[in-house]
């Protein structure tokens, strides 16, 4: 998927466990986007917020990110201790709009086609900006940063591989299949909806099977 760059959805939070300035996102990206913003369903009435949108590079938005539920800082899930009520709980919704492969503005080249691959690998990389192994050294952290990321696009272009299961969700109250998998990281779930986009999801402490996905009716009410 070409857009200004291979991003996370989310900028990592601070190393002291504090949450970036920056992760959070305005709500003048996901304004401009022609295509509709999905959050959880109205089952979940916690805390809603925007993070970030990424763009072409023609600055049209091609995707987006919404959370729900606590803030995730990267170092949480370890100095949580093992009590399981000091962890964050959060889930985080990806829309990807569903674009075949067109011409850049440009006009020099074609930009790639995006799918439910690229929702699941978004989620993936979401996931991986709020984790960081205990035992791992700090200055060795991009390192495998990098390693991750390149594992988490061979397993969205593997949708149909042994390390993906489906599990069916509501979108908008209809059934839909989800390519779902867990890591000790947490969870990473993909699929497409009726209203043209792609719609991917990551999260910890919260259970995936219970979530169910949405329309978000107005996106203004995030500012």
């Amino acid at each position: 998927m070409e857009t200004t760059s291979r991003a996370v959805t989310q900028t990592p939070a601070a190393e002291g466990g504090q949450q970036a300035p920056s992760a959070r996102g305005t709500v003048d990206g996901y304004l401009r986007a022609p295509f509709p913003w999905y959050g959880l369903d109205e089952a979940f009435t916690g805390p809603r917020w925007l993070m970030q949108v990424g763009t072409t590079a023609d600055g049209a938005v091609e995707h987006g990110s919404i959370g729900h539920g606590d803030e995730p800082t990267v170092r949480n899930e370890y100095a949580a201790a093992g009590d399981p009520e000091a962890k964050e709980k959060f889930a985080v919704v990806v829309t990807v709009a569903a674009n075949p492969s067109r011409r850049s503005a440009d006009g020099t080249g074609l930009l790639e086609a995006t799918s439910v691959s690229s929702a699941a690998w978004l989620a993936g990389v979401g996931l991986l900006s709020v984790t960081w192994p205990g035992q791992m050294d700090h200055s060795l952290r991009d390192d495998w940063l990098e390693q991750q990321t390149e594992t988490a696009w061979v397993l969205a272009d593997d949708l149909d591989g042994a390390d993906w299961s489906t599990l069916s969700l509501p979108v908008d109250g209809v059934p839909t299949v989800f390519h779902y998998r867990e890591s000790e990281f947490g969870w990473v779930l993909a699929g497409s909806t009726a209203a043209g986009v792609h719609v991917g999801a990551y999260g910890r402490g919260m259970s995936a099977y219970g979530l169910g996905f949405a329309v978000v009716k107005d996106i203004a009410t995030y500012a």
